[in-house]
Parts: structure tokens; C-alpha cells; sequence
């Protein structure tokens, strides 16, 4: 029986609820081609397989692919990949028609922020073209996070990443004795689906810099944290100019708020 390894995070669900969960959540169909990240011992991508989906496996833990395709070798919906996926270009291993259109992975807590750049991309490059969807098993704190209100103590810079790239849902909450060996947190299943904001920032990278900017001191009003930008007064303007409170702090600005604010704040007006 192969043991996990603590160096890549590796804690593997045995919750067949869970399993399920995921499965469903991913409404997998004929011409599904999943991206599954870090399958350690299968468990779910023999669920991914039981559906008509393909399945795309990257696993960095060169002794658990022998393992891998000695389960699943022989099916042919199933190619394993050894590496990195941080550091893998999947083009080069895929023709386009076979590139995945859904990514469904338990991902190790040490490097979600990393792999949801990928998956994901980020406000300035998301990722292109996009997947239809991602279902993600994650820390609890970061699905928190990833789908929290606005005015919440836990809505920050991610959640307005996640949410202007994706539509985020909660779909199902996981304890920690659903994996051997147990995390020391529990964690949460979260799926989202990549699309164009509706109506989107013009300058990605500077709504990217005025949100990182803003959640920067989460106690400050963003009068304070915009110090080094503009001038307090006029920050207020710009802000009574977009309806939002000259005393608000970050985590009171929901994305729209957060684009307005970003074409009335230009870098041209700012100091």
C-alpha cells in the first residue's frame, strides 16, 4: 500500500459521499475531457471514470503512477501524466481536440493560490481559453473565501479574483476524517464556472493593483490605503461618485464597485 507523502500535501479522500459530490457537481457528459490534479491512489478518478468523460491525470509522485496505471491502463478514456502541473505545458502532451474542458482535483492546501492561477488565471491573464468548469476540493478557509459576500468578515482580494473570473458555488463541506491520513483543518468542495465578467474592468492589471492595494490592511478605510495614490479628498469624490460610503472599507466594495471604482480611479488620475 503506497503511504502519503507530507513534501506534496498528499491526503487522500475516502469519503465516497465526497466522491460523489464531486462527480455530480461536475456534470460530467459524452465529450467531457477532465484535468484531474494529483489523483494519488484513484480514488476519485475511478468515479471521474465511471461517467463518459475522459480523464487526464497529472501526478507529481513518480511511485504512484505505476500504481495508477496498473488500475486504469488499460481503459482507454484514461492518460496519466507524470509532473508538475504548475510547471507543465499541457499543449505540449495534447492535441487541441483532446485538451481538457473541466478540471476536477483534491488540491494540496501548500499551493491552491498557485493552481487556481493556472486553472483559473488571474485578473490581468485568465487562463485561455477557459474550462466550462472547476470543481476544486480545498481548504474550508479558502472555499470560504473563494465565495464570501461582500461585507463579510472573510470577503478579501480572492474572493473578488475568483468572482470576476467565475461564477463560485458552495457545494458541499468534507471533514477532515473523510481523508487518510485526516488534514488538521476540514475542507470544502467548490465549483467554478469561468466567464467573462459581465460587464468587465477596462484595465485588468490596475483593478488587480487597486484590489491588492485595498484588502492590503483590512481595518483601514480606503482613504488610508490608497494614501500612496490619491489624495483622501479626492478619493471621496470618486467614491461618492459610484455610490459607495467615503468611509468604506475594502471587504464593503463588491466586484462591480471595485470595476467602477477602477475606471474613475485611473492611474492617470491617481497621484
Amino acid at each position: 500500500m503506497a503511504h502519503p507523502r507530507k513534501q506534496f500535501g498528499q491526503h487522500w479522500l475516502r469519503s465516497e459521499k465526497a466522491l460523489h459530490s464531486i462527480v455530480k457537481a461536475a456534470d460530467l457528459q459524452e465529450g467531457d475531457r477532465v484535468l484531474e490534479i494529483g489523483p494519488g491512489t484513484g480514488a476519485l478518478t475511478e468515479f471521474l471514470l465511471q461517467t463518459p468523460a475522459s480523464v487526464t491525470a497529472i501526478e507529481i509522485d513518480r511511485d504512484l503512477c505505476p500504481k495508477l496505471v496498473a488500475r486504469f491502463g488499460k481503459n482507454e478514456r484514461f492518460l496519466l501524466l507524470q509532473g508538475d502541473i504548475l510547471e507543465m505545458d499541457l499543449g505540449a502532451f495534447l492535441p487541441p481536440a483532446s485538451y481538457p474542458n473541466k478540471v476536477v482535483a483534491n488540491i494540496p492546501y501548500n499551493i491552491t493560490g498557485p493552481i487556481l492561477d493556472r486553472v483559473l488565471g488571474t485578473i490581468a491573464q485568465p487562463t485561455n481559453p477557459p474550462f466550462n468548469s472547476l470543481v476544486l476540493l480545498v481548504q474550508k478557509e479558502v472555499a470560504q473565501r473563494i465565495t464570501a459576500k461582500p461585507g463579510s468578515r472573510i470577503y478579501g482580494a480572492l474572493s473578488v479574483h475568483c468572482q470576476y473570473l467565475a461564477e463560485c458555488d458552495w457545494i458541499c463541506d468534507v471533514v477532515a476524517k473523510s481523508f487518510f491520513p485526516p488534514p488538521k483543518v476540514d475542507s470544502a468542495v467548490v465549483r467554478l464556472r469561468p466567464r467573462p465578467y459581465p460587464d468587465p474592468a477596462e484595465q485588468p492589471q490596475w483593478f488587480s493593483t487597486l484590489v491588492r492595494l485595498g484588502f492590503q490592511s483590512r481595518r483601514k478605510m480606503l482613504r488610508n490605503n490608497f494614501k500612496s495614490i490619491v489624495e483622501p479628498d479626492r478619493l471621496t469624490v470618486i467614491l461618492e461618485e459610484i455610490d459607495v460610503n467615503p468611509q468604506a472599507r475594502a471587504e464593503e466594495l463588491g466586484v462591480a464597485d471595485w470595476v467602477a471604482l477602477s475606471r474613475r480611479l485611473t492611474p492617470a488620475a491617481a497621484s
